[in-house]
């Protein structure tokens, strides 16, 4: 792969990405205009934020961080890669399954563990909306691993549509509500698990379109599978760090009426940049990196790599001094949302 194609495929997610967080940016704004901060959408806030960091603690960080190179790898050296990834598949439905279940069950003790501060209505709406989303964990770690093979295959368009896909099922699912008339609080919640089902239906066609057709089968173990999870352990710990500290800011906010919403809206200012820089240099490199070695061109990856870290240079530092100057326009924006749920409950 070139230096251009490198440069390209990150404009191309880094695009996706930029387009994700512009619908994202337009939800956030439309649930702090229909919930504001009070106790309905601070559950909204943790019930989502559950499958999110299991979803971040082990799919789409461990998980990706160790099958994408191994999977590059195969694929780069005419291995089985097609095999290896459908083990991968078969064991991930069967341990996603079981999480699932116990996660359910599990809800009260893993809201009190989220946002020990909750109690009474704000506790209970948490651990109802939990419920009916906390399986969303099981689609979006497999549209994890789907969407590893579409990037490590170069498609990266189709991959990073994902998030985007997300945020448009949930514009739609609030305009739906309230034409409809529809709880917004139980709403968001099922269109939680309804937009994960939407998500790996489209990356399952995209992955079936370059052969990869995945059906639901008996998992076994293999030794491909024992190194995977061998590789996956350092990558937990290292992505658990950025889990606990956000666990730990929620659970200091939790006995702060309206601060963990607060805090959930100022957090998407940050991601902007990150994820239209940073996600998107960490998504083209891996897949390419992992070729290059496996080819056996430490020289060709040595320079991939110092094209990334330039690329992040060249755009990080301007975001640095925009995100100062945007934070204030952003709150404003945020805030008027808030002005306009209040409006609208004094109406009613």
């Amino acid at each position: 792969m070139k230096p251009q194609s490198l440069v390209r495929n990150i404009m191309t997610v880094g695009g996706w990405t930029l387009i994700s967080r512009g619908t994202g940016f337009a939800r956030d704004v439309m649930m702090a205009a229909y919930l504001g901060t009070g106790p309905v959408a601070e559950a909204i806030l943790i019930a989502f934020s559950l499958p999110n960091m299991f979803r971040r603690f082990f799919a789409e960080g461990a998980f990706n961080m160790a099958f994408v190179p191994m999977f590059a790898k195969k694929l780069e050296g005419g291995e089985d890669a097609a095999g290896f990834a459908r083990d991968a598949w078969n064991g991930m439905v069967t341990l996603l399954l079981a999480f699932t279940v116990i996660g359910t069950l599990a809800m009260p003790w893993l809201v009190w563990a989220m946002a020990s501060g909750f109690s009474g209505e704000r506790f209970d709406l948490a651990v109802t909306f939990g419920q009916i989303s906390f399986s969303y964990i099981l689609f979006i770690s497999l549209v994890a691993l789907l969407s590893g093979i579409l990037t490590t295959h170069g498609r990266f368009s189709e991959a990073s549509f994902v998030p985007v896909l997300m945020n448009l099922v949930f514009i739609a699912a609030m305009g739906l509500a309230v034409w409809a008339g529809w709880d917004m609080g139980l709403t968001l919640s099922w269109t939680v698990p309804i937009t994960g089902v939407a998500q790996l239906a489209f990356t399952w066609v995209a992955a079936r379109k370059i052969g990869y057709a995945f059906t639901f089968g008996l998992p076994r173990w293999t030794a491909d599978l024992a190194r995977l999870a061998l590789i996956a352990g350092p990558a937990v710990l290292a992505g658990g760090v950025v889990q606990i500290n956000l666990l730990v800011g929620r659970q200091v906010a939790s006995f702060t009426e309206g601060a963990v919403a607060w805090l959930s809206y100022a957090d998407r200012l940050y991601q902007l940049p990150l994820g239209v820089v940073g996600i998107a240099i960490g998504t083209v490199l891996l897949p390419d990196l992992s070729r290059r070695l496996r080819a056996g061109d430490s020289e060709g990856g040595r320079a991939s790599f110092n094209r990334g870290a330039e690329f992040a240079l060249a755009m990080t530092l301007p975001a640095a001094v925009a995100l100062a100057v945007l934070a204030c326009w952003y709150a404003g924006v945020v805030g008027l949302g808030f002005a306009a749920y209040r409006l609208l409950r004094t109406r009613g």
